[in-house]
């Protein structure tokens, strides 16, 4: 077994490495794929590290093929991953001797900046909980994600995407100061446009705490973020709005929606481009633009769902993540470190919220 010594670092004060926490064992595609996207990573981020949590019997003979990642993984053994099957309790009671337990203990005990995984996110969500604690003054934890926009970064952030499926106007009002500053440090905008997600921008529309959570955002937003109200579900990928404040029911629902739609175009493109010869050679004329569109609109390089206000960064990759996917989500780990988002997050949590703290339970799954 590899040694299991703890790695210095301190991610928030500009050490020199950033070392990332990874559950080797929760996607779909395995720790192979997993692997090869911190080859990847390795390739295109120097300055990272990696402790590599799962089954060594599997692993050594992966990473014994990856001559980019030698000197740069630690290799923890787990003898158990949480399956999608697992219930989060189950996985709080008994899982202490799982991948995702030790990715995320890794990041409480200060060996790694961040843990990544694509493994259940309910029980990953438990998990974080468990291990991490809340952030101070926080309510409900969050999960932001990127969605592709008409903005100039190419992304808007959506939160809450599936933490809880429950949020009042005091937890929006939490989650509109928490994606903010994930806006400032992700996307780098100085003063995020905050929007709150409604079935249309009339003032009279919507729900009681919908109402009550536009108020507090109007008095709160000086200094910290720009609200500009109300907004539908046709300005999520617009330039209108940077960040998108939602209970995590509407969330998930619409990032599962804008998931299955893009895949529906991506298949109705290739149908109608392979369809005949004439079809096949305007696809060649048009490779360029094709290939173009394709990354615009290719969910792998939005991949990565943030956990928000928690005592610690952890990046919830998808499930079906391949070695491109998983490595945008590992660059998201990376950027968040660099970026000090968690000393950010803490200070704009304190000084942004007054809602009770009391437990919210990790509900819907990403």
């Amino acid at each position: 077994m590899a040694p299991q010594h703890k790695i210095a670092m301190s991610p928030d004060a500009g050490s020199a490495r950033v070392v990332i926490s990874v559950d080797a064992m929760g996607g779909d595609h395995g720790p192979a794929a997993v692997v090869a996207g911190l080859v990847i990573s390795a390739r295109g981020l120097p300055d990272v590290d990696f402790i590599l949590h799962g089954d060594q019997a599997q692993l050594n003979p992966i990473l014994a093929k990856s001559p980019e990642l030698s000197g740069r993984v630690t290799l923890r053994h787990a003898p158990r991953a949480v399956t999608m099957a697992d219930k989060p309790a189950a996985i709080m009671r008994s899982g202490s001797d799982t991948s995702m337990w030790g990715a995320v203990t890794s990041v409480r005990d200060g060996e790694a900046a961040v843990a990544v995984s694509c493994g259940n996110t309910g029980a990953l969500m438990a998990v974080s909980m468990l291990r991490l604690r809340k952030l101070a003054g926080v309510n409900r934890p969050a999960i932001a994600c990127f969605w592709p926009s008409r903005n100039a970064s190419g992304f808007n952030i959506m939160l809450d995407v599936g933490a809880d499926i429950k949020a009042d106007a005091q937890d929006l009002r939490q989650y509109a100061v928490m994606g903010a500053a994930y806006g400032a440090v992700g996307l780098g905008l100085a003063l995020p446009r905050v929007g709150l997600l409604n079935v249309g921008t009339e003032e009279h529309k919507g729900r009681a705490e919908l109402h009550e959570a536009h108020d507090l955002l109007a008095q709160d937003a000086a200094g910290q973020f720009d609200f500009i109200g109300f907004v539908e579900g046709s300005d999520i990928p617009s330039n209108r709005v940077d960040v998108i404040v939602t209970d995590g029911f509407t969330g998930n629902i619409a990032l599962k929606t804008g998931e299955g739609t893009a895949k529906l175009i991506g298949d109705f493109m290739r149908e109608s481009f392979t369809r005949n010869l004439t079809s096949k050679l305007a696809a060649l004329l048009s490779m360029g633009v094709l290939r173009h569109l394709r990354r615009r609109i290719d969910p792998r390089r939005a991949n990565g769902g943030v956990f928000l206000g928690l005592n610690g960064t952890v990046v919830k990759s998808h499930g079906g993540s391949d070695a491109v996917a998983f490595a945008s989500a590992i660059a998201l780990a990376h950027r968040l470190s660099r970026g000090a988002f968690l000393a950010r997050l803490a200070s704009r949590v304190s000084t942004g919220q007054t809602a009770p703290a009391s437990g919210g339970e990790a509900g819907a799954s990403v």
